[in-house]
């Protein structure tokens, strides 16, 4: 069953919008869901001359009863193989690859559900071999702008074309490195452009103090080459809209769950741990070290840049822009 499936409210949505001749992808953006789901729902019902939200959602209360093994229940060889790669740290989803070119057939989400399920045929404690070793998973909640604890913020999907196509410096994109125990935590903003970083020390990931961090980063930055930044939408960022008429930089969100939408930043964040590391208190770096490992990564020469490094192209653009 999926994790978020559809309620008697959506199924008459659907039938309103069939009713409408809306599209599938209209009827989607609507409810927050994907098109192919809304394509799904009304393929499996009949169609949209035939569909039905009361019998489309008495099929989907009969189909969730229907008696059903757990794959990993009914071959306990497979859970066993299972349970050794994932205590051997591999991914489900290496293990679900490896085990379909020896013939054995399970997808890498079937694991994750077992995993999660102590009643699921493996032996409890296998989440300890995941890369983030979580218990149980995150709710994947819907989240919309007008709903969302950030207030009516800009949307990643209105900022300026330009910034995606990476010809112009001045767009940035900025997140957090937190610490152990989320005790501590490290401002990462870069340009997206020439790759070029700051580093910020934080004393916590509340909005205030994360406010007054940012305040001061952008500081660092000439004011004609703060054009756009992008953060996710996490609640650090809440002061997004003072920290816009503060320090004149146009702030846009991400969609949530689409790290691919700040890849720089993402990315960038590796060479960063190499230095302060996983699971670390990050209270214990000073400005002094932070501007130390800005420099040290600045200067790396980087093939996206044609071996050159972004402490290069970036003082070359300050220089040109006076």
């Amino acid at each position: 069953m999926p994790s978020n499936p559809l309620t008697v409210f959506d199924r008459e949505e659907i039938r309103a919008g069939i009713e409408r001749k809306d599209p599938d992808e209209v009827i989607a953006a609507g409810l927050g869901r994907h098109r192919c789901t809304i394509n799904a729902e009304i393929r499996r019902n009949g169609g949209r001359k035939a569909y039905s939200a009361v019998s489309a959602g008495q099929r989907a209360v009969c189909e969730r009863k229907r008696p059903k093994t757990p794959k990993l229940i009914a071959d306990p060889g497979l859970a066993r193989e299972v349970g050794r790669r994932l205590k051997a740290k591999d991914s489900p989803k290496r293990i679900s690859i490896e085990l379909a070119a020896e013939g054995h057939h399970i997808s890498h989400e079937c694991i994750y559900q077992a995993i999660y399920n102590p009643e699921s045929g493996l032996e409890s404690g296998c989440h300890h071999g995941l890369h983030l070793r979580r218990q149980r998973r995150k709710h994947r909640g819907r989240t919309t702008p007008g709903g969302h604890s950030l207030g009516e913020f800009n949307p990643i999907s209105a900022r300026p074309a330009i910034a995606d196509e990476r010809v112009e410096v001045g767009h940035l994109e900025g997140d957090l490195i937190v610490g152990a125990m989320n005790r501590s935590a490290i401002i990462t903003v870069f340009d997206r452009t020439t790759r070029y970083l700051w580093l910020q020390k934080l004393g916590s990931k509340s909005a205030d103090d994360t406010f007054t961090a940012m305040l001061i980063l952008l500081t660092r930055i000439p004011a004609r080459l703060r054009l756009t930044m992008t953060w996710d939408q996490g609640a650090e960022i809440a002061r997004w809209a003072e920290l816009t008429r503060r320090r004149n930089i146009d702030i846009y969100i991400a969609d949530p769950k689409a790290p691919r939408q700040r890849p720089t930043n993402e990315n960038g964040n590796a060479p960063v741990r190499r230095y302060v590391g996983k699971g670390t208190d990050l209270s214990i770096y000073t400005t002094r070290q932070l501007r130390h490992i800005e420099q040290r990564i600045n200067t790396i020469p980087r093939p996206t840049l044609n071996w050159a490094t972004a402490h290069d192209i970036y003082t070359h653009t300050v220089a040109m822009t006076r």
